[in-house]
């Protein structure tokens, strides 16, 4: 497997006995480890917002997805509408798809009525 944890993308190699080969640093050894026995990934996408200064807010996953349910979890997300004014940090969908993870805002979006005063 190519390692992810770092820029350098090592091939690493696991044994039945998660012994890892290959790695340059010791991410490369957590992480060939880890996705040998429950690979997670990391989402980041958008959602619709209504009222706002902007018609999109971006989100991602507090914490990391089982990968089989990364599908279950986009379908999910995807459904999700917020009202603005929406804060960083804001829970926009909570256990997505049964997995415990929520979903958070990672930026502001204010009320589009309240954003009209900055063009004054």
């Amino acid at each position: 497997m190519t390692c992810i944890g770092c820029p350098l993308g090592c091939e690493l190699q696991v044994n039945a006995d998660l012994e890892v080969s290959g790695h340059e640093c010791k991410i490369g050894e957590k992480f060939g480890k880890e996705e040998s026995v429950n690979p997670t990934r990391n989402i980041a996408t958008s959602i619709t917002v209504e009222g706002g200064d902007v018609v999109m807010l971006s989100v991602k996953n507090n914490s990391p997805i089982p990968k089989d349910k990364i599908m279950d979890c986009v379908k999910a997300v995807k459904t999700v509408k917020v009202q603005a004014p929406v804060k960083v940090g804001d829970v926009v969908l909570k256990n997505a798809a049964d997995t415990g993870v929520d979903f958070v805002a990672t930026r502001e979006v204010l009320n589009w009525l309240d954003s009209s005063s900055l063009f004054q």
